[in-house]
């Protein structure tokens, strides 16, 4: 199912992700992170996806956030 979604955000920021997750939800756009984040050192990035559908709508809504 999420083989072809695309990354619109990354962070290294826990509660960044989850602001910009409930922003897009917020807006009916389906969404979901992925952490690569090494538990151990606390190094790595939580990327933020979205359908391909909605992509141009999830990176306007950011820009507008002044997310992006």
């Amino acid at each position: 199912m999420h083989n072809d979604w695309i990354c619109i955000f990354a962070t290294q920021y826990d509660y960044t992700a989850g602001l910009v997750k409930a922003i897009l939800e917020d807006n009916e756009i389906k969404c979901f992170i992925l952490s690569k984040k090494d538990s151990a050192y606390l190094f790595g990035e939580i990327e933020l996806f979205v359908a391909p559908d909605d992509v141009l709508k999830a990176k306007q809504i950011l820009k507008k956030e002044n997310l992006d």
